[in-house]
């Protein structure tokens, strides 16, 4: 083999013409007309089309003859379907030929390692298609990480919304198969299509090796009639601690460029990889910047001709593969029930859309969340002992109990109530949401206790003046029920450091009072194990944010009508006491799917206390009861406070008359 030297065009092979093999004749073109390549040699089975090649290209049908036409290649490219990777790959590193290997390097960790050894062994070089790895946008970002532009990195968020029809599927035998007569092809979402969304997270995260990450999830699912997944979520954490969300679709309704977002303590950088555009938002303000890429070919030859770094090389995709591999063995994809599906279009152009999928796939970066801890319609069904069926009337649900225990721990981790639905079917609750995903259904939390935050998110402090980033949220434990005692569950409020600062009785039970209308019963008694100070936003100097204790997340509705005996309309509302507060609205709409349904909830004020009520409904739909709206409460040591209340779901709009009507037959 002829050795490359710097100033000699390096001999080119390509293995694969089409497909993404296309692109890389194109840029070969390019790169001859510099003088720096010459392609010597194509293989594959379907030759190119006349003229598509110099006509000094020999063309072969295939590695092996190419291999002993005695063309000395000095590289040879590989851009073939994923279950030829590994095999072509091992035959030219045996060659003596240095490799540049398409995404993903091969189908199986196994084959990885297989791969990694033989390029140890024939001291060849070999870089992975990675292409996005070559922005120069990615130096950047870890300078913009390094200063601290926005603040500590805690957590990473990967998108990717795509559209693929039926004809992306039937290009070829192996299109979205698992594996083809016994081969693992792995052709899924996160694995190929979108693959670069995964990658560039994980380099950004500074995980490139195996050992640089501690686990993979995933959760698969298809809307196609495929093997592998066409939208699924992939959680990743790293061997330093940082979680890495990805969430990906197919089915999305209109395509949207995939982006990397960077959660920041004092603010979010969002990469779009395929733009090279980098977009920061932070307390000083917001802007965006463009950059230029290299090319992975050109630094692969500056690499063998100048000992340049390789931007991805074989033995930095292994964090990728661990991924790989966790889809290649999980449990196959789960279909999603066509009631949740539109096709656009007519024949092989018709598209699967899954509707609600752009918002599913922000909340689930946003909570480092499942689609299956979103509790999605169409998702799977989460584990028995994080979810209990609490209520039902004749088989139909009426509310969750979930345990919160598997949640990201910057949103407190807590029990909560969802879906909790009307007897007509109307989910009336909402959690996770992309906007506040430390908003939890219907449930009781408090923002400061002792300087804990159980509510989750950013902490407001009465020094700083703001809502300020800290590693500060506890945890409220669900402790077994006791059997005895069915309506009453035991809770324990855990610190920062797990020792526990509350410990809690909760009440739950519920009546049905006719066709349209039952009654959620709720009631807590809190005992302080230890001296503490409960507050909130408010007693700490957020003056009109005295959220903290009953909180109930609505979901987005259309049509709200807020009122009380006396006033109505979010300002009147907002911090007024009041003995019941009603909330009317349209609920459920899901554009294509289905129409509305109007609802109402009253909520009654807590029989101990004159709380102020808490309400938002311009920037998302929430009421609560404020159980320290300006001021804190203090318990000593063994000191209990209760609080007990009621919330009527009502299918169908109730006027203030009859909402009056109806607490008053409580």
């Amino acid at each position: 083999m002829n050795m490359h030297r710097r100033g000699t065009p390096a001999r080119i092979a390509l293995i694969g013409v089409h497909g993404f093999g296309a692109h890389h004749l194109k840029n070969l073109d390019r790169l001859a007309q510099a003088g720096a390549v010459e392609l010597v040699a194509v293989a594959d089975p379907n030759p190119p089309s006349p003229g598509a090649l110099p006509d000094s290209t020999a063309v072969h049908p295939d590695l092996q003859s190419l291999l002993a036409g005695n063309h000395s290649p000095d590289v040879v490219i590989v851009a073939t379907p994923i279950q030829t990777h590994a095999p072509l790959a091992l035959a030219t590193l045996a060659s003596g030929a240095d490799l540049y290997l398409e995404k993903p390097p091969v189908a199986s960790l196994a084959d990885f390692r297989q791969l990694q050894e033989a390029a140890e062994a024939s001291g060849r070089s070999v870089q992975i298609g990675f292409q996005s790895l070559g922005s120069q946008a990615l130096a950047a970002i870890d300078k913009l990480l390094q200063d601290g532009t926005i603040g500590t990195l805690q957590g990473i968020g990967a998108t990717g919304r795509w559209v693929r029809d039926r004809a992306y599927y039937r290009r070829s035998r192996w299109a979205g198969k698992r594996s083809l007569d016994g081969v693992d092809v792995v052709d899924g979402v996160a694995t190929n299509p979108l693959a670069h969304a995964i990658a560039t997270a994980l380099r950004i995260a500074g995980a490139r090796t195996v050992e640089d990450v501690a686990s993979v999830e995933t959760d698969l699912y298809r809307a196609n009639d495929i093997e592998a997944d066409d939208t699924s979520v992939i959680r990743i954490r790293t061997a330093a601690g940082l979680p890495i969300t990805c969430a990906l679709t197919l089915c999305a309704s209109e395509p949207v460029e995939p982006y990397i977002t960077l959660q920041g303590s004092e603010g979010t950088a969002v990469f779009h990889y395929t733009e090279d555009r980098l977009h920061i938002s932070n307390a000083v303000g917001e802007h965006s910047q463009e950059f230029g890429r290299d090319d992975l070919t050109e630094n692969l030859l500056a690499h063998l001709a100048e000992g340049a770094e390789l931007t991805s090389a074989l033995n930095d995709s292994g964090a990728f593969m661990l991924v790989l591999e966790a889809v290649r063995t999980a449990e196959p994809p789960a279909p999603v029930s066509s009631a949740h599906v539109l096709w656009v279009g007519d024949g092989d152009a018709a598209h699967a859309v899954i509707p609600g999928i752009e918002d599913a796939l922000e909340r689930a970066i946003s909570a480092h969340a499942t689609f299956s801890e979103l509790a999605l319609p169409w998702a799977r069904t989460a584990d028995p002992s994080e979810a209990t069926r609490l209520f039902d009337a004749g088989g139909r649900l009426l509310a969750v109990l979930r345990t919160g225990a598997e949640l990201n721990p910057a949103l407190s981790p807590r029990p909560y109530l969802h879906p909790v639905t009307t007897l007509g079917g109307t989910e009336v609750t909402d959690h996770l949401p992309a906007d506040h995903p430390w908003h939890l259904g219907a449930g009781f939390a408090l923002q400061d206790v002792n300087g804990t935050n159980f509510w989750g998110g950013k902490t407001y402090t009465r020094g700083a003046g703001a809502y300020v980033s800290r590693q500060d949220h506890g945890r409220i434990e669900l402790l077994p029920a006791n059997l005895n005692i069915p309506d009453t569950r035991q809770l324990r409020w855990l610190g920062t450091d797990g020792q526990p600062l509350l410990s809690e009785q909760r009440t739950l039970s519920r009546e049905i009072l006719g066709e349209r209308t039952w009654r959620l019963d709720l009631g807590t008694e809190l005992t302080a194990v230890v001296d503490v100070s409960l507050g909130s936003p408010g007693s700490n100097g957020a003056a009109g944010s005295g959220y903290g204790g009953f909180f109930w997340r609505l979901p987005a509705c259309s049509g709200a009508r807020i009122f009380t005996s006396d006033a109505e309309g979010e300002p009147a509302v907002h911090g007024a006491v009041a003995p019941w507060l009603a909330w009317t609205a349209s609920f459920g709409e899901v554009p294509g799917i289905r129409s509305g349904q109007p609802a109402t909830l009253v909520f009654s004020a807590p029989a101990e206390a004159a709380d102020p009520w808490f309400v938002r409904c311009s920037g998302y739909p929430a009421v609560g009861s404020a159980l320290a709206w300006d001021r804190p409460v203090e318990l000593a040591a063994g000191e209990s406070l209760r609080r007990s209340l009621s919330v009527w779901m009502c299918d169908g709009e109730l006027s203030p008359a009859a909402v009056e009507s109806l607490v008053s037959q409580r």
